[in-house]
Parts: C-alpha cells; sequence; structure tokens
C-alpha cells in the first residue's frame, strides 16, 4: 500500500480533545481537521470552549485526552519535542505580546536567534521579508510604543511567519483593536490566505468569515455543534443553536 501523500495529510488534525479546569468540563470530544491552506474560522459565544481549542494545539494548554497532529506528526503524547512542534504552530494572541524594549524587527527575530540559533544578520535578512509581508518594512527599526494597535498586531504576525509555520492560530486577533485599524489585519488575513497559508481563526469578524473562510465551525458548551461553507452556517445553519447565535449577533 502507498504512503499517503502529504497533500491528503491535514496540516492540522485534533481528534478526541477533551479539557476541563477542575471539575467544569471546557472541551468534550472535539474533532476537527483543517486541510493545508484551508482558513478555518470558530465562531461560538463567549466560554464555548474557542480560545482553549486553539491553546491546546500548541500545548499552551495540556489536554485531559486526546490528540493533536500537525502534517501528521504528533503534538501531544509523551517524547515530544514541543520547542520544534511550536515553531511549526504559530500564534497571534488578542494582545500583542510584544516585547517593549525591541524593535519590531527584534521582535520578529529574537525567536530565529534564540531557538533556531541564526546569526543575527541571516535573522534580519528572514525578519525583514516577514515585516516586508505585513507592510511594516518602513517600521523595522520603530519600537512598539511608537506603533498603532494595528501595526503592533501585525508586527506579532510577522514575528509567527518568520519561523515558516505550517498552521498559524488566530486568537481574537483583532478584538484589541480600535475599529479602523481592524482592517489592516484582516488585509494581511486575507493575503496571508491568496499565499496559501493554513489558518485556523477564532474570531467574531463575521463578515470577513463570510467573505474570506473556506469554512465555518459553530461552537457552543465545548462542543463543535455545526460546520460548513460560509454560505450554509451564514444563510441556513441547521441547528436551532447556530441560529440563535447568528440572530444575537447579526441583529
Amino acid at each position: 500500500m502507498n504512503a499517503p501523500s502529504s497533500l491528503t495529510v491535514p496540516s492540522l488534525r485534533i481528534a478526541g480533545l477533551d479539557k476541563s479546569f477542575g471539575t467544569d468540563p471546557v472541551l468534550t470530544g472535539i474533532d476537527l481537521s483543517v486541510a493545508r491552506s484551508e482558513m478555518v474560522f470558530v465562531l461560538g459565544p463567549s466560554g464555548s470552549g474557542k480560545s482553549t481549542m486553539l491553546r491546546c494545539c500548541n500545548r499552551l494548554e495540556e489536554p485531559d485526552s486526546g490528540s493533536v497532529f500537525v502534517e501528521g506528526d504528533p503534538v501531544t503524547g509523551p517524547g515530544v519535542d514541543l520547542n520544534r512542534m511550536r515553531q511549526r504552530i504559530g500564534m497571534v494572541f488578542q494582545s500583542f505580546n510584544l516585547y517593549p524594549h525591541l524593535t519590531a524587527l527584534g521582535n520578529v527575530t529574537l525567536a530565529l536567534r534564540r531557538v533556531q540559533k541564526m546569526p543575527r544578520a541571516q535573522a534580519d535578512d528572514v525578519g525583514l521579508e516577514a515585516l516586508a509581508l505585513v507592510g511594516l518594512t518602513d517600521r523595522a527599526r520603530h519600537y512598539p510604543a511608537q506603533l498603532s494597535g494595528g501595526q503592533q498586531q501585525r508586527v506579532a504576525i510577522a514575528r509567527a511567519l518568520a519561523l515558516k509555520p505550517a498552521v498559524m492560530l488566530f486568537d481574537e486577533p483583532t478584538s484589541a483593536l480600535d475599529p479602523e485599524l481592524v482592517g489592516d489585519v484582516l488585509a494581511v488575513m486575507r493575503d496571508m490566505k491568496a499565499r496559501g497559508m493554513t489558518m485556523l481563526v477564532v474570531s467574531h469578524e463575521m463578515g470577513f468569515a463570510r467573505d474570506a473562510a473556506d469554512r465555518v465551525v459553530f461552537m457552543d458548551g465545548g462542543r463543535i455543534v455545526e460546520q460548513g461553507l460560509p454560505e450554509q452556517i451564514f444563510g441556513n445553519p441547521q441547528q436551532e443553536r447556530t441560529r440563535a447565535f447568528l440572530a444575537r449577533v447579526q441583529g
């Protein structure tokens, strides 16, 4: 039997994921695959487990049971080189988590130099290339305090892109931004999709999900309630819980 083509192996696979905090179940039996170059949006009310699911994907939270795989390789389980695996899973948070004493370029290149042991000149070249992808070459020598919130978030995206990950996780990437700055970050994400980046996105940006996502997942109560194409989820959801949520948030 032939080995499966790397193109048929999901970039990210979550299988049977369970997580509780104390006696409170937060995730129950999560099964989700994200294909290569697919953008999957995860919607749901606060407390539905969306962010916890993302954090379990790179083991910022340890799942109680279940498995996570990146390009077929285990992220969970014994003997995993977690530092190496995390280089393959880029993550962008609500807060930008930039070091205030480092320039934009310094923030982008820190992991390249510290984790990948890349010489500074080479790291700077890679960092500038990543900043160019998010439209911030001219801000490379600026410190976070000299950047707008949207620019800081784009630096955070560049920092993740510089490691050339297999998949990018976004946890409410625009929720801390002023409304007029949201569009710049979404434009970067749209461009990343056009270049074939695999993305799993937790966000309340419904219009962007409708326009840009390949698939939309609705979570509630720590479970996946429904998933499908954007036009199906937004236009004709099958589950009453999905309909009620969308009616409330779309007004």
